[in-house]
């Protein structure tokens, strides 16, 4: 079972610079906890994403000596992939593939196949630093644009990332379309279909939805939980209004009642969510 917090998702979007001081405060909590990976931060444009322009001043900063987490950051390009691998702490680089052509432009400035040519090369870099490629399947439930959508496409996207030799895929409901069937039907057929790849969730839901979005996929075989505390964040780039991330106590709450010795130190992790909303509700 792995439980991946994401602060980096959980403040993008965010319009006001939030401090590299507080974000490394906030991030040295999350690692004490126990997750399995943090996703940090992101070597993008700072003209794209203004809020991560300090990941690499962040990530010199944080404490690493006694974690066991790993850390993943998300890249946009093979020059960005070059620059987060240059980064020994650094075990995962993250890209952003969209199914939806609208998507991946607004997201990434590339078509779907610029897009697939990039995650070829990041992929490449990875094999030569020995970093992990994690490829999202942005939009993998669905689209706001009337984009081609149905499960087939999912199915040959998964076939393509496949043949690059990319070992973890996670499907991204980046506007929080997904409901319990379609993440049922998607999962026990990817995982049953590509049993080499680990396949993992990292679902949109506001707070009413998100516990059976949980249940639907943990049921049908997802053992990787993307969360961010609180269910703050949501992509920027989707659309106007902000979908928040899978809150990771909901997360937790729920793989308990599977798992009741997840791994994590509850006390900590109750300290790491008390500290959230000085950060999140102080910046806008």
């Amino acid at each position: 079972m792995k439980i991946i917090e994401c602060p980096r998702d959980a403040m993008q979007g965010i319009k006001q610079f939030i401090p590299t001081k507080l974000k490394v405060e906030y991030i040295n909590k999350l690692l004490k906890v126990g997750f399995d990976t943090i996703d940090f931060g992101s070597f993008v444009s700072p003209k794209a994403i203004p809020q991560m322009k300090d990941t690499a001043e962040v990530l010199e900063q944080l404490d690493l000596e006694s974690t066991e987490s790993k850390l993943l950051a998300i890249v946009a390009n093979t020059r960005g992939a070059n620059d987060a691998a240059q980064y020994e702490a650094i075990t995962y680089l993250g890209f952003p593939f969209s199914i939806s052509e609208t998507f991946q432009q607004r997201n990434t400035n590339k078509s779907v196949v610029e897009a697939l040519n990039t995650l070829n090369e990041i992929q490449e870099v990875c094999v030569k630093h020995d970093k992990q490629l994690v490829s999202y399947i942005s939009m993998g439930f669905g689209n706001p644009y009337g984009d081609p959508y149905d499960v087939e496409i999912v199915g040959k996207f998964t076939d393509i990332l496949s043949s690059m030799g990319i070992g973890i895929i996670s499907l991204a409901d980046t506007i929080g379309v997904s409901n319990r069937e379609n993440i049922t039907y998607l999962y026990e057929n990817l995982i049953k279909n590509y049993p080499a790849i680990e396949f993992g969730a990292h679902l949109h839901s506001n707070p009413n939805t998100a516990l059976e979005k949980i249940d639907a996929a943990y049921l049908a075989g997802c053992r990787r939980f993307d969360g961010a505390i609180n269910g703050y964040g949501g992509c920027p780039m989707a659309k106007d209004d902000l979908v928040g991330n899978l809150a990771t106590e909901i997360i937790v709450s729920y793989l308990e009642t599977k798992n009741p010795d997840l791994g994590l130190d509850k006390k900590l992790f109750t300290e790491a969510m008390n500290a959230a909303p000085a950060i999140f509700s102080q910046f806008h």
